[in-house]
């Protein structure tokens, strides 16, 4: 078996694809390896393949880091698949970033890329995690800007759907993991500090009340350890930033109260808060996990206007008098490229129509619910559906360029935009941070010169009360959901300030019936013009439309169901103007 010399998968028979590396001609399992391959030929670091240790990631899968390192995502190549020209020297991409948090993360992102030279426009949105940045090309590289990133603690990699939703199953996973392990320790010292609270009201052996507060500390140890990491994490990355996020507070509060617990256990005097840390760090992972759905079901909805192109699309070449027909991945596809497009088939791109009649659904694009008729010489939207006869296509845009492209930038848009209660939040949450530490800090002083006993749980209190979760992730996160919910239901949000000035209308006025229908007709009433009754006319009609894919001939068929049951032959369907058949020797 003949494997990929990059990523080491078996290449499929048939296909023959190579790269020269160190003088030799080494197969390659598809072409995106063989474009990596490539460039890290290309970028002189064939050195790679010498001295690495496993094999390769696929072209589909590349790491971030390994990117950064090989520069390869400057490659133009590469940057065919996620990368559009906005502009002489200008470049717009989508990006991905892992490890954001708060509202305070997306400020920090946007305000450092923004102050790189040649950045023209930086936007992150927080629901999904997405960053479209445009710049220069000519000042600055795609590569630059990961580095950039990633020099203040966030990791970025071009936006893919599948990456995506990779990321939001593996952040899944991980908090369900560290929400269980707090979950299930947390219950055992909610037990053990039910007994010491009814040990301090109706008394309790010294021994048995030391021997507790150890057990608590064993059992809190691992849920602070495991499952509180990521704000400890966060935290840590924020002080390094100069930039307080959340975490900062939710960290010293866990550390605190922690703190607090050991010196009383150790010493045998003063109360313990285990149960406090173990419950504060359980609820906050719970919050922030139906946070994390409610952003992953947000982006799925976005996702499904992505997915409505094909993966394959059917290729005609022509050699000498003969026309061949290839079906290939959809990456492949060139301006100028002749395909056809069979009855029921989704059109692969934008073109003309150069052969061929038929009606196309452009639901999905335009809201329109009944077939539009085409002929030749007429335009075909990437997305849309054929519904009868088989066409030829001219291809003219592809991949970024096209009118489905651009309604999907149009969405990401409007959610990157912030509208002006999501900025409110943001402006008080950049300050917010800052100002609960320094009351906190001053609050804490006061109660330790009036009263050493209970300074600890008020300057816990005032650290755990004032956390910005909600300030930080309600706005962003609820906004995130109404546009999920709305373009789930066919509506789409081209404005930042849509949701906000729905609030205050009173008034819809709609353009089109088309807008206000199901997209599925239905038989309503049958009016009778000859001898025939009206089951006689339902069943030919259902036997002429027997084979159509249109929506009428859908509803014919559908109503003639259970009913008398003719069958027709010799069919002739004639685009936009109707279908005939013969049935019993008679032409219908």
């Amino acid at each position: 078996m003949v494997t990929c010399f990059h990523c080491d998968l078996p290449v499929p028979r048939g296909l023959d694809l190579t790269t020269t590396i160190n003088g030799h001609e080494e197969p390659m399992c598809c072409y995106g390896c063989q474009a990596v391959a490539r460039a890290i030929v290309d970028s002189g670091n064939v050195d790679f393949y010498r001295h690495r240790t496993a094999p390769s990631p696929t072209g589909e899968e590349l790491l971030p880091d390994f990117i950064r390192q090989t520069q390869v995502y400057d490659h133009p190549d590469i940057q065919k698949t996620f990368v559009r020209s906005a502009g002489e020297h200008q470049r717009e991409a989508a990006l991905i970033l892992e490890g954001i948090t708060c509202a305070a993360c997306v400020w920090l992102n946007e305000r450092h890329v923004a102050q790189l030279p040649g950045v023209l426009d930086v936007q992150v949105n927080y629901s999904t995690h997405r960053a479209r940045i445009r710049w220069d090309d000519t000042r600055i590289k795609l590569s630059d800007i990961l580095q950039a990133i990633h020099n203040i603690g966030y990791s970025a990699h071009p936006y893919d759907p599948q990456q995506q939703q990779q990321a939001f199953e593996r952040e899944r996973r991980n908090q369900i993991r560290r929400i269980g392990i707090a979950g299930v320790l947390g219950m055992q010292v909610m037990v053990l500090s039910v007994a010491l609270y009814g040990g301090e009201w109706s008394g309790m052996d010294a021994g048995f009340k030391t021997f507790f507060r150890w057990i608590g500390l064993l059992l809190t140890t691992p849920v602070l350890l495991y499952s509180g990491a990521p704000f400890f994490r966060g935290a840590w990355r924020d002080l390094r930033n100069r930039s307080p996020g959340m975490d900062v507070p939710v960290a010293l509060g866990i550390l605190v109260a922690f703190g607090g617990s050991l010196h009383a256990t150790l010493t045998g005097q003063g109360p313990v808060y285990y149960d406090s840390v173990v419950m504060f760090i359980f609820f906050l992972l719970s919050s922030r996990y139906f946070e994390l759905m409610a952003r992953k079901r947000s982006a799925e909805t976005m996702e499904q206007l992505s997915l409505a192109l094909p993966a394959m699309a059917t290729r005609i070449t022509v050699v000498g008098d003969n026309e061949k027909k290839d079906l290939i991945p959809l990456t492949e596809l060139q301006p100028g490229d002749t395909v056809l497009i069979k009855p029921g088939e989704t059109v692969p791109a934008d073109g003309t129509l150069l052969r061929g009649a038929s009606s196309v659904s452009e639901a999905l694009l335009s809201g329109e619910s009944t077939p539009i008729s085409k002929g030749p010489g007429g335009h075909l939207i990437g997305g849309s559906i054929n519904i009868e006869s088989p066409l030829t296509l001219r291809v003219e845009q592809v991949g970024l360029d096209t009118v489905l492209a651009e309604i999907v930038r149009l969405l990401e848009q409007a959610q990157g935009e912030k509208p002006a209660i999501t900025r409110l939040a943001d402006r008080v949450a950049s300050w917010f941070v800052g100002t609960v530490l320094i009351v906190a800090a001053a609050v804490g002083y006061y109660w330790w010169q009036q009263s050493p006993d209970n300074w600890l749980p008020i300057l816990v209190a005032v650290l755990v009360v004032t956390c910005p979760c909600a300030l930080s992730l309600a706005t962003p996160t609820a906004i995130s959901a109404a546009t999920g919910s709305m373009l789930s239901h066919g509506l789409l949000t081209i404005r930042s300030h849509s949701l906000e000035s729905l609030a205050r209308c009173s008034h819809i006025i709609f353009d089109k019936t088309g807008t206000l229908t199901f997209g599925t007709p239905k038989i309503t009433r049958i009016q009778c013009l000859s001898h025939l009754d009206q089951r006689t006319v339902l069943a030919i009609a259902a036997a002429l439309e027997g084979p159509s894919e249109h929506p009428a001939g859908k509803a014919i068929v559908t109503a003639a169901a259970g009913g008398k049951s003719i069958t027709a032959s010799d069919y002739k369907n004639f685009p936009g103007a109707g279908i005939s058949a013969r049935i019993d020797e008679q032409q219908w």
